[in-house]
């Protein structure tokens, strides 16, 4: 009697009591650390070598191992790809950029707008300005 509610769990989580979910092997996990690491060494390095005169081709450079270090944090640590959940990650995903991406470019905008439309100070209001 006490075997049928196990067999039952078992059936609807899995031989090893999971839900289904993929899960990284030990290889994978080593595979996004070790990628993990150089692409936070690599930036590092850009910066305190001053490998390039131009900052703002280092600063270029820097975003673009960001954002791929995003995708190698999300596809070996958090196994998110099209498939899992259904697709339901991805729409998650999709979301969330739209939205940081509405945040940032509506700040910029905003930043830019406040910039070009200020009134500037002379000296002498400067020197009086509490």
């Amino acid at each position: 009697m006490s075997s049928a509610p196990n067999a039952s769990h078992a059936s609807e989580h899995g031989a090893d009591g999971h839900d289904g979910a993929a899960h990284g092997s030990l290889r994978s996990y080593v595979i996004g650390f070790l990628l993990s690491v150089v692409l936070t060494v690599i930036p590092f390095w850009l910066v305190m070598a001053n490998v390039f005169d131009n900052s703002l081709v280092t600063a270029i450079l820097i975003l673009e191992l960001g954002v791929v270090q995003i995708f190698v944090h999300m596809y070996y640590f958090l196994h998110m790809n099209s498939s899992s959940e259904g697709g339901w990650n991805m729409m998650a995903l999709i979301f969330t950029v739209v939205i940081v991406l509405i945040a940032l470019i509506g700040s910029m905008w905003v930043m830019h707008h406040l910039n070009t439309h200020m009134m500037p100070m002379s000296p002498e209001h400067m020197r009086h300005a509490p």
